[in-house]
């Protein structure tokens, strides 16, 4: 903890980290008993950011608990339709610190909140460091935030008793063409550690059709990431099964690819199936599968995921329209996904074997083409 407070010291940052702390007027609740695990949803409205909470019943059905203002504006890439931020983890929650980390993508902010059961009480609203923020990622006392403007670039903050400070030399241009079009599709996806937090991913999508593969520590990220590339297959999102695999959602083959990550960064392939339907972006893991939102299709694909990282189909489930960003509940019962046509969640029940029982759905406001949501 010491090295923590010397870092955040030297960055002259101590200050920022206890601005624009929440206030009661900004949070809406409504109480349900029982209570059970919730679910929250961004509804990325540029009008104002909204995080929706819902109490998750027995049957997996949501139950609407409250919402609250994240104090920044949702925003819109360019050519997008039913995905805005056309990413994975605009929203991210640390259950050791029990934070919740949202990007308000039209303000250039991240906004922290802190979770008590099912009600959040805003604490900070902090510059992204960059561009149109659309992703969050969180391992231990680090948090870093991918930016997808301007180039794209990574921005990392270190969490000190619940506050976030933001480190200015751990920051990182991609080097993508900003004037590449269309702009959803060119601009990078997603940022996540790999589960030993040693490693940070970046998905280039379109714009470079790489994974860049950054080192990671007290002293910040590498100055250059090892860079995977994959020509043609657009990598939007990844995920990590209970094994450690990589499994990512390539866009341009419409596939989900398995890899592992050697200790220099670069990746070995080991197995990939191809989902047959359309603009397969978002993917979701829980223990030992993966389900894979295809949102030009309005279906699920599930895979279950072998020791070796074999890829065994489970089958396609129908979503309402525009299936993207997808969380599995924490015990792995229940499945929630975005459906941005209409700005619904679907609710699905797993079944032991894998396969999805739908159990309902919500509407959120002002939720059409929104992305980010967490389930616990």
């Amino acid at each position: 903890m010491n090295s923590l407070l010397r870092l955040a010291t030297l960055a002259g940052a101590g200050a920022a980290a206890t601005a624009l702390l929440a206030a009661p007027a900004h949070a809406t609740a409504q109480r349900h008993s029982p209570h059970r695990a919730p679910v929250f949803v961004q509804n990325d409205d540029p009008a104002g950011n909204t995080i929706f909470a819902y109490d998750r019943t027995s049957t997996g059905r949501l139950v609407p608990a409250g919402h609250y203002a994240t104090g920044g504006r949702g925003g819109v890439l360019t050519g997008s339709v039913v995905d805005h931020t056309a990413s994975q983890g605009a929203l991210a929650y640390d259950k050791h610190s029990r934070v919740l980390y949202a990007v308000n993508a039209g303000s250039d902010t991240i906004t922290t909140f802190a979770r008590h059961r099912d009600t959040l009480v805003r604490r900070q609203i902090l510059s992204s460091g960059g561009e149109f923020p659309v992703s969050v990622a969180v391992h231990g006392n680090l948090v870093y935030v991918l930016n997808a403007r301007a180039g794209g670039s990574i921005q990392g903050y270190v969490q000190l008793a619940g506050h976030l400070v933001r480190i200015p030399s751990w920051h990182r241009a991609l080097g993508l063409d900003p004037q590449q079009t269309p702009e959803f599709t060119s601009t990078p996806g997603q940022v996540a550690f790999t589960p030993d937090g040693r490693r940070l991913l970046v998905t280039t999508k379109n714009g470079a059709n790489t994974i860049d593969v950054f080192r990671v520590g007290w002293g910040g990220p590498s100055a250059q990431p090892t860079v995977n590339s994959l020509p043609g297959a657009v990598p939007f999102a990844v995920a990590f099964d209970r094994s450690g695999h990589l499994a990512v959602a390539e866009v341009g083959p419409n596939a989900v690819v398995t890899y592992t990550i050697n200790a220099d960064g670069t990746l070995t392939a080991l197995a990939s199936s191809p989902t047959g339907q359309a603009a397969t972006c978002w993917i979701v893991a829980t223990d030992d599968k993966l389900y894979l939102s295809n949102a030009g299709s309005g279906t699920l694909s599930g895979y279950a995921v072998g020791d070796g990282g074999g890829l065994t189909s489970l089958g396609t489930t129908a979503t309402d329209a525009g299936t993207v960003d997808a969380a599995a509940s924490s015990d792995g019962r229940f499945l929630y996904v975005q459906a941005g046509r209409a700005g619904l969640v679907d609710a699905f029940r797993i079944e032991p074997d894998g396969s999805l029982e739908a159990v309902g759905s919500v509407t959120v406001p002002a939720g059409a083409g929104a992305e980010g949501i967490v389930a616990l």
